[in-house]
C-alpha cells in the first residue's frame, strides 16, 4: 500500500533539486495517496508538503490526471474516489465522463429539428449537446444552465431564454419556476416546446430518472411536462443507481440517449414503456 505519510525534508525546495535517493516517480505516488487520503488538495498545500516548486506541482498533477488517477482542477486536484462522496462542482464534472458525454451530445443533437423550441437543463451532459448544435439554424432555447448562453453561437439561436431563480454556483444553474410573467406581474406565460432535453444523474428500472437535488428535479420535471418529445440523457455510470428525488417515470420519456447499451433489466424496462434507446454505432465510438 501508498504510504501517503511524507515530511518535507525528505524534499529540496528547489525545483529539480531532489535528492539523489527520491526519485520523480516515488514523489508521484506518494502525491497520488496523499491526494486520495485527503480528498482535495491545493498546489500551493502539496509544494509545502513535499518540499518542491508549485511548478512542479503542476506537472505532477497534470501527468496524474491523464493516468487516470486524480482530477485535476484550477488551483489544485481532487480524488477520484471520493467524487461520489460531494458535490461535484462544474468545472470538475467537467472532466468526467468527456469522451461518452460527447457521443451522447452528437446523438442527442440530432433529435433537434431547425426552427424548433427546446428546453435544456443545466449539466455538463447538456452542455455537451449545445457544442454540437453549431448547424442548426432559427432555435428558440430556453434553459436553466447559465453556461449556455457563453456556449452557443449567436448564428445557432433565434431566441434565448433563461429561466431565473436562485442560483447554484457549484452548478452554474438558476432553480426556480419554469416560467415568465408579464410585465408588472400577473399569471405566468402558457410555455410549451417541442423537445426537453433533461439530463439526469441516475436511472434505474425501478425508480425511473432520478438527481441528487430535490429543487432540480422539480424543475426538470416541470420541462418534461412542457415538451412535446422528451429526451433523457445520461451516461452509462448512471446505470442501475438510485438518487435522492425522482424526476420522472421511464414511460415519461420518447428517447433515452446514452453511450452504451443498458444493462438487461433496464434495457427490457425502457422497451415495455416505448422509450427508444439511443446509443453510438460502432463507428461513432471509434
Amino acid at each position: 500500500m501508498l504510504q501517503s505519510s511524507v515530511t518535507s525534508s525528505q524534499f529540496s525546495s528547489a525545483d529539480g533539486d531532489d535528492q539523489p535517493s527520491r526519485l520523480p516517480a516515488g514523489r508521484k505516488a506518494e502525491l497520488a495517496a496523499h491526494v486520495a487520503e485527503a480528498g482535495q488538495v491545493t498546489v500551493a498545500a502539496l509544494a509545502a508538503r513535499f518540499g518542491v516548486s508549485a511548478d512542479t506541482i503542476r506537472r505532477d498533477l497534470d501527468q496524474l490526471d491523464v493516468d487516470g488517477v486524480l482530477i485535476r482542477t484550477h488551483g489544485g486536484a481532487v480524488s477520484s474516489s471520493v467524487m461520489s462522496s460531494i458535490e461535484k462542482k462544474l468545472d470538475v464534472r467537467m472532466r468526467l465522463q468527456t469522451s461518452a458525454k460527447e457521443r451522447i451530445g452528437a446523438l442527442a443533437a440530432g433529435l433537434v429539428e431547425n426552427g424548433s423550441v427546446i428546453m435544456i437543463n443545466a449539466g455538463t451532459t447538456t452542455l455537451a449537446v449545445v457544442r454540437h448544435l453549431r448547424n442548426h439554424r432559427e432555435l428558440t432555447v430556453a434553459t436553466n444552465n447559465l453556461r449556455i448562453p457563453t456556449e452557443i453561437s449567436p448564428d445557432v439561436c433565434r431566441d434565448l431564454y433563461l429561466f431565473g431563480g436562485a442560483v447554484r454556483l457549484s452548478g452554474q444553474s438558476t432553480i426556480g419556476p419554469v416560467g415568465f410573467q408579464f410585465a408588472g406581474g400577473g399569471n405566468d406565460l402558457e410555455l410549451r416546446c417541442d423537445l426537453a432535453l433533461i439530463s439526469v444523474g441516475a436511472v434505474s428500472a425501478e425508480s425511473g430518472y432520478s438527481t441528487s437535488n430535490l429543487a432540480e428535479a422539480v424543475m426538470m420535471s416541470e420541462m418534461i411536462s412542457r415538451a412535446s418529445r422528451v429526451a433523457i440523457l445520461a451516461d452509462s455510470s448512471k446505470f442501475g443507481r438510485q438518487l435522492f428525488a425522482q424526476v420522472a417515470e421511464l414511460g415519461r420519456a420518447d428517447y433515452f440517449v446514452t453511450d452504451s447499451a443498458p444493462p438487461e433489466d433496464l434495457a427490457n424496462a425502457l422497451r415495455k414503456n416505448n422509450v427508444t434507446v439511443l446509443v453510438p454505432t460502432s463507428r461513432e465510438t471509434e
